[in-house]
C-alpha cells in the first residue's frame, strides 16, 4: 500500500514537471483571460494566407489593420472561453487560480471586455481591410466559443476535429485582407491547419488527461486511452505531412525552395509522433510533440513568406530550367 501510494506522488511530481501549463506564469488578469500564448500562432498563420495569394506583399496599413484586428478577435475569444469555462476551471487544481475562478476577475468585467474587443477588432478590419476579412474573423470567434468550447467540448472526443476550424480561419482573413478574396492556396493553407491541429491538441490532451477526466471532459485520451490516441496523432501526423507537400503548387512562386525547406520540417514530425507512439504513456515525449508541432505550424508559415522573396523566385526558376536541361539530355 505503502509502495502504491509512493508510485502515484511520484507520478504526479513527474506530471508536474512536464506539463507546460502547470509551470506558472504570473500574467496581469485582463493579459491572462485574453490567452496571449495563443496568439502569435493565428497571426502566423494569417500572415500564411497573405504569402500564398497574388496581393504580396501586402501593404503596411493593410497588415497592420489585419494582425491588430486578428489579435483583437483572438483575445474576444479567448475572454469569452474563460467565462463560459470559469466552473469548470474552479474544480480543476491546474486552472483554479486563474483569474475569473480566483475572483481576481468579475465575470460582468471579462463579458465587457472581449465585447469591447470584439467592436475594436471589427471596426479596424471594416475600415483598414475589408468587410470579408471582417466577417471571417467574427466567424472565426464565434466558432471558437460557440461550436467548440459550448457544444462540442462537452459532448464529443472528436471536438477538435470539427472544432478545430476556428483555428484554421485565421489563413482565410490572410487571403481575404491581401485580395479580397479567398483562392485555393488559402482554402489549402486552411486545410492544412484543420488536419495539424488534432495531432497537436491531442499530445496536449495526454498530458492533461487527469484534469480533463476529472470533471468530464471526453477527450479522446479519457475516452480510448493514449494507445487509441497516440495512433490517431500518427494518422493526423501523416496526413499534416503529405498535404504540407502541396504548398509547392499552392505558391504563386518560389516553390521548390519551400519542398526542399520543408524536408526537415516533416522528417522531424514524423520522427516524434513515431517515437510517441512507441510509448503513448511517455509524458516527455508527448511534450515533445505538442512543443515541436507548434514550431512545425510557425515554420511553415516562415517559409511561405521566405518562398515570396525574389531570391527563392530565381531558385525556383533556375531549378525548373536544371531539370528541364537534365530531362532533355536524358
Amino acid at each position: 500500500m505503502v509502495s502504491s501510494t509512493s508510485e502515484v506522488l511520484q507520478g504526479s511530481l513527474r506530471r508536474d514537471e512536464v506539463v507546460p501549463s502547470r509551470k506558472k506564469i504570473k500574467l496581469p488578469p485582463w493579459l491572462e483571460v485574453a490567452k496571449p500564448r495563443l496568439i502569435p500562432l493565428l497571426l502566423a498563420t494569417t500572415l500564411g494566407g497573405m504569402a500564398l495569394s497574388e496581393g504580396w506583399p501586402v501593404p503596411s496599413p493593410t497588415l497592420a489593420c489585419t494582425l491588430g484586428g486578428g489579435a483583437l478577435a483572438a483575445a474576444a475569444a479567448g475572454a469569452l472561453n474563460c467565462l463560459w469555462e470559469q466552473d469548470l476551471d474552479s474544480r480543476m487544481k491546474r486552472t483554479s487560480s486563474r483569474a475569473l475562478p480566483s475572483g481576481r476577475l468579475s465575470p460582468s468585467a471579462v463579458f465587457a471586455g472581449a465585447i469591447s474587443c470584439t467592436l475594436a477588432a471589427s471596426a479596424l478590419l471594416v475600415s483598414g481591410v475589408n468587410c470579408l476579412a471582417a466577417g471571417l474573423s467574427l466567424l472565426g470567434l464565434c466558432s471558437y466559443v460557440l461550436l467548440y468550447t459550448a457544444f462540442l467540448k462537452p459532448r464529443t472526443s472528436n471536438n477538435i476535429v470539427f472544432g478545430g476550424v476556428a483555428g484554421a480561419i485565421p489563413p482565410l482573413v490572410g487571403a481575404s485582407a491581401a485580395t479580397g478574396h479567398i483562392g485555393l492556396s488559402g482554402w489549402w493553407l486552411f486545410a492544412l491547419v484543420m488536419v495539424w491541429t488534432p495531432a497537436h491538441f491531442w499530445a496536449l490532451a495526454i498530458l492533461l488527461k487527469e484534469d480533463y477526466e476529472s470533471v468530464g471532459i471526453p477527450m479522446l485520451p479519457v475516452v480510448k486511452g493514449p494507445i487509441f490516441t497516440a495512433k490517431a496523432i500518427s494518422q493526423y501526423g501523416w496526413a499534416t505531412a503529405l498535404l504540407s507537400v502541396l504548398g509547392v503548387f499552392a505558391l504563386p512562386e518560389g516553390g521548390l525552395l519551400y519542398g526542399l525547406l520543408l524536408i526537415p520540417f516533416n522528417f522531424r514530425l514524423i520522427q516524434m509522433f513515431n517515437r510517441l507512439a512507441d510509448d503513448p504513456e511517455d509524458l516527455k515525449r508527448a511534450k515533445g510533440l505538442f512543443r515541436w508541432s507548434i514550431l512545425y505550424m510557425f515554420g511553415i508559415c516562415l517559409l511561405l513568406v521566405i518562398s515570396r522573396l525574389e531570391l527563392a523566385n530565381q531558385f525556383h526558376h533556375q531549378a525548373i530550367h536544371l531539370l528541364s536541361n537534365m530531362s532533355s539530355i536524358l
